[in-house]
């Protein structure tokens, strides 16, 4: 902001907050109604929900890094090694959901088969072809 006046600066100051302000309510408005918390009956699907929110918060962290924190005024090798971390820390996070949810799924399985091998055992079917085939 070296090149701009005082009373510019301030001027696009307050517009950025303004315009993070705007969004801002409108998620809060959007999660309300989408939720069904405005107009009863009325909801929108979890995925759009989700989808949205993180649209419009990636505008607002835009706004704020590349405005408040100075970043569209630095040289582009700068911006660079402060967006590479960010998608690498963002791909980190979607990899360790995605595979602790495999972890559930692969838990349910096992559990579901136990299930199934213990209550076979208590109808005597799994006990009975084990001590037939181990007798003594």
């Amino acid at each position: 902001m070296g090149h701009l006046t005082y009373q510019e600066s301030k001027a696009l100051a307050t517009k950025v907050i303004l315009i993070l302000a705007v969004i801002t309510f409108s998620e809060v408005i959007f999660a309300l109604y989408g939720k069904g918390h405005l107009i009863e009956g009325h909801s929108l699907p979890g995925w759009l929900i989700g989808g949205v929110m993180i649209a419009m918060s990636i505008v607002k962290a835009y706004l704020i890094v590349y405005e408040f924190m100075h970043m569209k005024y630095e040289v582009p090798g700068l911006v660079k090694t402060v967006i590479l971390p960010t998608l690498l820390l963002v791909w980190a996070v979607i990899a360790f959901f995605w595979e602790g949810s495999d972890w559930q799924n692969r838990r349910d399985r096992i559990k579901d088969a136990n299930e199934k091998e213990i209550s076979t055992a208590k109808t005597g079917m799994v006990f009975d072809d084990f001590t037939k085939q181990n007798a003594f």
